[in-house]
Formats: structure tokens, C-alpha cells, sequence
């Protein structure tokens, strides 16, 4: 479900929340009637006064117990006041308000970042009784100066949702279909035209990736085609595709039973592509920007691709399936091929929880970039450490590249010797193949796209990964809003 609490901006505290929150060493400590003197306080409690470290302690205000939270802000960077705002929110489950104060010369990044990181922290989805509510209202009481960048704040938060929403959804309910009508309702309401490709069009359009992939499941596949046009439009077109895997078995290549338990995530990246496109209006956003969601879901069947099979991407590149768990760069391939011959965008990015092998060199924190294009690279990265989901650049090696070639087609989808490794790189050398030379990189989002825990911004299952990234580099903020490496 969306984010639930609402978040109120004033320039001035109101007084009457349930829970009021002053920073560390503050100025406005001296504002908090305490039943001990604030320094005694946090000398007793050791505080160190780091981001998310709080010290609550009870008030009395008109014959009721209220309490006041002071709270670490670290080094003050929007990563670590975006920690504090999920701590906050998080102390604060299920009461009806939480007040939040920052230093009076706080930058409107700041702001922005406390925001964020609280409502992130409010999401919850729970199908059944739910195990306790999020705060009801977040007030912030700030300068007036910042109220626009913190409403940009709440529209990235709640994009993030979004994404969140649609990646948690149960693979019995997220069938291609369903996400397609998803879809079709985030364009209604954002400004967007939709278009869908259904099993009989991408059969005519020699969408054979999609189709090879879906082929096993008694849910045909989709192509979703999101086109967001500026009203002031820059003169650049961005192209954003995403992996829409519904649910990933692996198909005839079957995965073992623990990798199949959080595969309904499998099609994160493309719904970080929806959730991104469904905010680009509300963003003020100059580029025209086209989403691709190429959406299957991969299962073992009498009717599902074989190892060995030869299938015929959108174009006519010819792919030899080595590995049918090796699924996801299929459906893309057809999406890039497509973007690529039909769109003439400046620019490509894909987003897919690709490989397994990205997480073995990466691990859950930290989500890879390729791309043959030191700009655009720099760029992503950029607004990635900004937004806090971090990225790191990882090589496109060419001494790999004849992995890839098969004796009876174009290409392999995987090196089916494992002569090199690498199979994080071998991937997007695979997708570069279908990219025909534009400006483009790709997303490995495998090991970030999940969590296992409730924890900072985070709640157990998927992230939202990307969502974040995306609109920081699309919607670039004010100045002061700096690249900062923590998440």
C-alpha cells in the first residue's frame, strides 16, 4: 500500500504533537522543558550525537505525557539527515504525531533529505491485519524557504512507494496483465501515454525475447510503453527500460526452492521504470522520457523454452538460450532493440535485477553501472550517491566478448563454458549487443533491489531501488543539494 502518513510543512512549531524531535546541540535544546537539564541528559546516555541516534524523554504539556526525542544529524549531510528522518519515524510508529525541528541555517537540501528518509521509513505493505501502523502525520517546522524542496522530497518518497508496492505485490496477483493495467492507471493519473503490446502484437512485431521467456506461463507476456512528453520540453529524449519479470522460476533451468522465495521481485526494474515515469510531471521535468517494461513470467511448462533453443529477437538478431534462468537479458534485448530502432532516444538506461554474481561483488548495498560512456556513467553515479542509492562503475571488459558467440546463432545468452567469469560483465556485454551504439548503460540492481530487514529507510522486501537515482538525474535539485555517499 502507499505511504499512509502525511506529511505537514510549517514555519513555525504548532505545539500539540505527540512527539516533538530537536537535534543534538542545538540551539533549540533550549527550547525543551526536560525534568533534567539537556547536557545532563545526554551525558548520561553517552549520546554521541550520530545520524539516527535518539534519547526520548517524557514532558509534561497540559496535564498529558508527551515526549521529546533529540536526535543525531552526524555530519549534517543529506544522507545522514536522511537516517535521522527514518530513525524518527520509526521511534514514532503507531502515534499520531511526530513534530521535527532542524538547526535554523539547515540548507533546504537538508530539509529535503529529513523528509525523504522519514516517510520511506512509514511504508509498509502487509496483505491481512496489519502488526502496527506507521505515524499518522509528520510535521516539519522549518523556513518557508524550503517548503518546494521538501515537496519535491514527498514526490521521489512516494514514487519510491510505488515502486516498492508493485515489487512486493504477490506473483499470484502480478501477472504480465496486471502490471500492464497498473500501468495504464499510474499514465491515467500522471499525464502519461500508455501503450501495451499484448501476446498477438509482440508476436507480430517479432518480439521474440518476451514471447520465448513468457512462452511457459499460463500468463502471456506484455510490452508496457509509458511516453511522458514535457509541456517546456528540453529537445532530449530519454529512454528508461526495465526487467518485468513477474515471477522467475528459471524456467526449465529451474532454480532450487530458496532461490525462487522473493522471485515475485524479480521485475523490480520495471517497476521502477512506472514509478519514475508516474513522477516525472510533478517534478517539473524537461526531457521527454519513454518507459519500457518488457513483462513475462518465466516458468517451466510442456510449452516452455528448452536449453538450446535459437529464438529471434525484435530486429533479427539471433540468441542461442544456453541457460532459461538466464532470462531477464532476453525480454530487455527485444526492449533495447525496439527503443533503439523505433524511439531514436539520446539516451538509454536499463534497470534489471540482472545477476546473481553483481551481488557477489557488490553485495546488498551498493547497485553497479556499466556503460561504454564515462558521462553518462558519471552522471548516474553522481546522482546516485546524492540520492542515496549508491552506484559503482564496473568495467565492460572486451577480452569476454567471445564467450558470447554460439556455433548455430548470433549469440549465447550466457558463456556457456564459464571460460571467463564475470558474469555480471558478460551480461551487459550481452545487452550492448541490442543498445545499436547509443548512449546507454545498464542497472544491475540484483543485490539492492531486496532487503531483509526493516532498517533506515528500508522495509523487509523490496526497496525501490533506482526510483530515487533516476528522478535525482532527471530532476536535478538545487545546488546545495551536493552528492553525499551516504545512503
Amino acid at each position: 500500500m502507499p505511504i499512509e502518513s502525511t506529511l505537514r510543512f510549517t514555519e513555525s512549531p504548532a505545539g500539540d504533537a505527540e512527539m516533538r524531535a530537536v537535534p543534538f546541540g542545538d540551539d533549540l535544546t533550549a527550547e525543551v522543558e526536560l525534568p533534567v537539564p539537556v547536557p545532563a541528559l545526554l551525558a548520561h546516555h553517552e549520546a554521541k550525537g550520530q545520524a539516527g541516534e535518539i534519547v526520548e524523554a517524557p514532558v509534561s504539556a497540559g496535564g498529558e505525557v508527551r515526549r521529546v526525542l533529540l536526535y543525531g544529524t552526524g555530519d549534517g549531510s543529506p544522507g545522514a539527515l536522511r537516517a535521522a528522518g527514518a530513525a524518527l519515524a520509526r521511534r514514532a510508529k503507531g502515534r499520531r504525531s511526530l513534530e521535527i525541528a532542524l538547526p535554523a541555517d539547515a540548507a533546504d537540501a537538508g530539509w529535503a533529505a529529513l523528509a525523504e528518509g522519514a516517510l520511506l521509513a512509514c511504508y509498509t505493505m502487509r496483505i491481512g491485519q496489519a502488526r502496527g501502523a506507521a505515524v499518522a502525520e509528520i510535521r516539519l517546522a522549518g523556513p518557508a524557504a524550503a517548503r518546494d524542496a521538501v515537496a519535491r522530497a514527498e514526490v521521489v518518497a512516494r514514487a519510491t512507494a510505488t515502486a516498492r508496492d508493485l515489487a512486493n505485490t504477490p506473483a499470484s496477483v502480478k501477472t504480465p496483465a496486471w502490471l500492464a493495467d497498473r500501468a495504464v492507471e499510474i499514465a491515467e493519473r500522471s499525464g502519461l501515454t500508455a501503450k501495451i503490446f499484448d501476446q498477438a502484437e509482440l508476436a507480430a512485431g517479432g518480439f521474440g525475447g518476451i514471447l520465448a521467456v513468457g512462452q511457459g506461463s499460463a500468463s502471456p507476456p506484455r510490452l508496457i510503453e509509458l511516453s511522458y512528453r514535457p509541456d517546456d520540453p528540453d529537445g532530449t529524449h530519454v529512454v528508461l527500460v526495465g526487467k518485468g519479470i513477474t515471477f522467475d522460476s528459471g524456467g526449465l533451468s529451474l532454480k532450487p526452492t530458496d532461490g525462487m522465495k522473493f522471485m515475485k521481485t524479480d521485475m523490480a526494474g520495471g517497476a521502477v521504470v512506472i514509478a519514475v515515469l508516474g513522477a516525472l510531471r510533478d517534478l517539473g521535468v524537461r526531457t521527454r522520457v519513454t518507459g519500457l517494461v518488457a513483462a513475462a513470467e518465466n516458468m517451466p511448462s510442456g510449452s516452455a523454452q528448452r536449453p538450446g533453443d535459437v529464438i529471434t529477437h525484435y530486429g533479427g538478431r539471433t540468441v542461442e538460450v544456453l541457460n532459461t534462468d538466464a532470462e531477464g537479458r532476453l525480454v530487455l534485448a527485444d526492449a533495447l532493440a525496439y527503443a533503439d530502432e523505433r524511439l531514436d532516444p539520446d539516451t538509454v538506461v536499463d534497470v534489471a535485477t540482472l545477476t546473481g554474481a553483481i551481488t557477489v561483488a557488490l553485495g546488498k548495498d551498493v547497485g553497479a553501472v556499466f556503460s561504454p560512456s564515462d558521462e553518462l556513467a558519471r552522471e548516474l553515479t553522481e546522482a546516485g550517491s546524492a540520492a542515496g542509492d549508491r552506484l559503482w562503475r564496473m568495467p565492460i571488459v572486451e577480452d569476454y566478448r567471445p564467450a558470447l558467440d554460439s556455433p548455430v546463432a548470433d549469440l549465447c545468452n550466457i558463456d556457456g563454458e564459464n571460460r571467463f567469469g564475470g558474469g555480471a560483465i558478460t551480461a551487459a556485454l550481452f545487452l550492448r549487443e541490442f543498445a545499436g551504439g547509443r548512449r546507454w548503460a545498464h542497472l544491475d540492481i540484483a543485490g539492492v533491489a531486496r532487503s531483509t530487514a526493516d532498517e533506515g529507510v528500508f522495509t523487509k522486501g523490496a526497496t525501490g531501488y533506482g526510483t530515487r537515482l533516476l528522478l535525482r538525474w532527471l530532476a536535478p535539485t538545487a545546488p546545495d543539494a551536493a552528492p553525499d555517499s551516504t545512503a
